[in-house]
């Protein structure tokens, strides 16, 4: 058994994790505005409380890049206080068994890749749209990390008058003074202006998605994170938006798709530990 933690600027999730499946979770408001012990002493007390003498190891995924060999986190997004926590090393003096930290986007697309939609694909991309946007990136069926795991640092390359990350992610609906699960009800009950802001989104996603495919060329792209669900809002912009594109043969083969996997962070987290 691993326990496997997502570690998000909305919400903290940890899971019991065996035989790729989910046993016991939990998920608590991560009190991201506060200092850097106290977000630290949170994960002390969740690990506690589903720590028993079958656990093996802890695999945790943070928004941020990462040391990963010695469990370092920088500059964790949202979550302001952790400019450079040596959380490996913390958490191993306290509980005994082996800790390995990654981003919270290569643990998404570890989970699919291994258990979900992304089984198939050699060479794929997993991206999530939520608080952040963020993506993994399997080549040859294997994890490429780059340097410190920031190879899918996509969010902040610059767009506009800011970058990906402030029209690809709920920074986006703050625009209009909604959040995106509003903006979803709305449009799902046929409010034009909601809709149109959707049409914005999926526009803005779509030229993300182009520069996704020149840099890496994947068979796939598989979106999860909490605004994935309402890709039947922002499909239809975003894939006109990239058939603006050099490379027709590219375009042609790639698929664009919404993962179902559930959990698919947890379940990526424990396959950090080998």
């Amino acid at each position: 058994m691993k326990l496997s933690i997502d570690l998000g600027g909305t919400h903290v999730r940890i899971a019991q994790v065996e035989n790729g499946r989910c046993l016991n979770k939990i998920s608590v408001a991560c009190p991201s505005q506060q200092d850097a012990s106290t977000i630290l002493n949170l994960l002390s007390q969740l690990i506690e409380r589903m720590m028993n003498e079958h656990v093996e190891g802890i695999g945790i995924g943070v928004p941020s890049i990462v040391d990963s060999e010695k469990g370092v986190v920088y500059n964790v997004a949202n979550i302001s206080s952790w400019k450079e926590i040596h959380l490996k090393e913390a958490l191993e003096s306290e509980f005994r068994v082996p800790v390995a930290i990654n981003n919270d986007s290569n643990c998404f697309t570890l989970g699919v890749k291994m258990f979900g939609e992304g089984q198939p694909y050699a060479n794929m991309v997993g991206v999530t749209i939520g608080t952040g946007i963020g993506a993994g990136v399997i080549i040859d069926h294997r994890l490429y990390g780059g340097e410190f795991m920031g190879a899918g640092e996509i969010g902040t390359l610059p767009y506009l008058d800011s970058d990906f990350e402030q029209y690809c992610s709920s920074f986006f609906f703050k625009r209009y003074n909604t959040t995106g699960a509003e903006a979803a009800e709305k449009a799902n009950s046929g409010d034009r202006a909601a809709l149109e802001i959707w049409k914005e989104f999926g526009i803005h996603l779509g030229n993300l998605m182009k520069a996704v495919l020149l840099v890496y060329a994947p068979q796939a792209v598989i979106l999860g994170g909490g605004i994935a669900p309402a890709f039947p809002l922002f499909r239809g912009a975003m894939e006109n938006e990239m058939r603006i594109f050099p490379y027709k043969v590219i375009l042609d083969r790639v698929e664009v798709k919404v993962s179902h996997q559930k959990d698919a962070s947890l379940l990526g987290a424990s396959v950090l530990i080998k």
